[in-house]
């Protein structure tokens, strides 16, 4: 990534030194977007976990940062600088900034007083992650496009088949999702590995056949293949992360993101989880008549 002109230099209420990434107030976040087919791939692994996680850069440490984006402390710092800031406490003041605009500009929940809060203010591990898994499920439920929701619903009915392709920690969703989805008697396969036959499978894609790619953080290649593929052959592609600069989400025509916030020493899949199982009821609930009896059959088999 080429190192840009330093932003404007407004001084926010960062504090004195501070750099303001705003020519017309402009967030930090929508610089980022600007920019991101500049990065080199280390840094846009940095970018992404920014754009969609502002709370935690904002008030993480850049070692912190830096594990949670798979990527070194020195990355954060020069991606810091690729931006036109001194450092990262530069970018990170900017980040506060936003996080504090943003957070001070949301609606009043209209009973004039905030819920309470899950647990007291000293939370154990357990109680912070726990915390986390709520609000990631809470944040999910109010970014998520209904139009999206739908889209995809009306895909997967209407598909004559449905590819889902997640590996590593992303295998077992999409082996889930298959079982939910083959529960309808649905024709569902999945690609969780580079084997041969798993290749086979993205050998099969045609336009008849709907492509999931599910993924955290930087894609797999092999997903990202299947994506391609799909594109290649005018199939239909969803992606399903928490990333929403993510390279799968660039390829697919229908998009859904998650939250993954964690306090935990790898991300939450709560929301995740939560996302497929309502993605699969709502596939259900298009006629859940005639899905009773092929779950009925399904189960006699």
């Amino acid at each position: 990534m080429k190192r840009a002109a330093a932003p404007t230099t407004d001084r926010p209420a960062g504090g004195p030194g501070t750099r303001r990434v705003t020519g017309a107030h402009q967030s930090l976040s929508k610089y980022i977007r600007a920019r991101f087919d500049e990065c080199s791939r280390s840094q846009k692994d940095v970018a992404q976990y920014i754009v969609d996680h502002l709370d935690e850069a904002a008030f993480q440490t850049a070692e912190e940062l830096a594990r949670r984006a798979n990527t070194s402390s020195s990355t954060v710092v020069r991606f810091s600088q690729a931006l036109g800031f001194e450092g990262f406490p530069e970018l990170q003041a900017a980040a506060r900034e936003e996080y504090r605009r943003v957070h001070s500009q949301a609606p009043n929940n209209g009973e004039g007083a905030s819920s309470s809060p899950l647990f007291s203010l000293d939370q154990n591990e357990f109680e912070m992650a726990l915390t986390a898994d709520h609000s990631n499920v809470e944040d999910t439920a109010r970014k998520v496009s209904r139009s999206s929701i739908e889209a995809l619903i009306q895909a997967i009915v209407s598909a004559d088949k449905v590819l889902v392709a997640g590996t590593d920690q992303m295998a077992f969703f999409a082996s889930y999702l298959r079982h939910l989805l083959m529960l309808l008697d649905l024709r569902v396969d999945v690609v969780a590995s580079p084997s041969q036959e798993a290749l086979s499978r993205l050998g099969r894609i045609d336009t008849g056949t709907l492509v999931i790619g599910l993924s955290a953080g930087r894609p797999h290649p092999l997903v990202v293949r299947a994506m391609k593929l799909a594109r290649h052959r005018k199939a239909r592609a969803a992606a399903i992360t928490d990333a929403t600069l993510s390279e799968v989400a660039k390829l697919a025509q229908i998009k859904l993101y998650y939250s993954s916030n964690s306090p935990a020493y790898v991300r939450s899949h709560t929301a995740l989880l939560s996302l497929i199982q309502a993605l699969a009821y709502g596939v259900y609930a298009q006629d859940s008549a005639q899905y009773d009896d092929r779950i009925k059959a399904f189960r006699l088999k």
